[in-house]
């Protein structure tokens, strides 16, 4: 058996349940050489933890999206997130969102009478979808009943099952005109932040939409408000945003163009059961001495 902490003090039953599921036993801090961390805010305490208990040489975090932690990753110790764990579910939305956004729908939703019809056919729609991690790879499964032309943007080039075209980051404005829609799913990291300006809204279609469901330091927001002001494109989607929550008042949530979710691409509902199997498997990995599954790169940060 593997001695594995769960932390921070407090967190729910299932997460231990989930560490004994693995064959592992649930001890304190200063007998584990593992820790399964539940909370995404308390960066500060996680720190505390590990500078007090040096034997603890895995550490589990709760998502996908690590760019909090990012600064305590070092190779003293073996990081996994979240990855892939909560993909189809993070695909599912922006699923309904390219649906609800090309086809109007939420829109009409709004309307309290008749209106003019307006929307574009997802259904052979040319989708570029930025990030080739667990969301991509499982929204491009769900949209080969749509037949559309799939092409991802991923830091690493490589061939992806459903996918037609994978291109480097440094090609993502060449592919940019002539998409129907576009999908954020990618790590924050230095180089993401504020990858979609002005620069690129421009090179994009007037009908395509742009769905993110990563996180909000992606867009520039004041040229994501220029952009869906001006017409520049279709419209947007939005489970991020920058700030989040975006500030009442704000322009974007009463455009017609423009629909935002809090943050849902995985619900707290969700996460106990899913999050478990992660758990589980990476405990009975790390007795057996195997690879982990969901393995950070320290050097890039997610």
């Amino acid at each position: 058996m593997v001695n594995v902490a769960v932390g921070p003090h407090g967190s729910p039953q299932w997460a231990a349940d989930a560490i004994v599921a693995g064959g592992g036993t649930v001890t304190d801090y200063d007998e584990a050489v593992g820790l399964v961390w539940i909370d995404f805010d308390r960066v500060d305490e996680l720190e505390r933890v590990l500078d007090a208990n040096p034997g603890i040489e895995w550490v589990q975090l709760p998502w996908a999206g690590v760019e909090r932690f990012a600064h305590l990753f070092d190779s003293r110790r073996t990081w996994t997130s979240a990855k892939g764990v909560f993909g189809p579910a993070v695909a599912e939305l922006a699923l309904g969102m390219l649906l609800g956004g090309m086809r109007h729908i939420v829109a009409y939703s709004r309307l309290s009478h008749w209106s003019e019809d307006h929307g574009v056919n997802l259904v052979g729609a040319n989708v570029v979808i930025v990030g080739g991690g667990g969301i991509a790879t499982s929204l491009a499964a769900m949209l080969k009943p749509f037949g559309c032309h799939v092409t991802v943007v991923r830091n690493r080039v490589q061939d992806m099952p459903d996918v037609h075209v994978v291109v480097g980051q440094g090609d993502l404005d060449s592919v940019l005109p002539g998409a129907d829609a576009v999908v954020l799913a990618l790590a924050l990291t230095d180089d993401t932040v504020g990858m979609f300006s002005r620069t690129q809204f421009e090179l994009m279609e007037r009908h395509a939409w742009i769905v993110n469901v990563a996180r909000g330091r992606h867009i520039v927001t004041d040229d994501l408000v220029w952009a869906l002001t001006t017409g520049q494109i279709g419209g947007a989607a939005l489970d991020v945003t920058d700030p989040e929550p975006l500030p009442e008042g704000h322009p974007l949530w009463s455009m017609h163009n423009c629909f935002i979710t809090p943050h849902v691409g995985n619900t707290a509902d969700m996460v106990p059961a899913l999050l478990s199997v992660r758990i589980a498997d990476n405990v009975r990995r790390l007795a057996r001495g195997e690879s982990l599954d969901g393995l950070i790169d320290v050097d890039l940060g997610y």
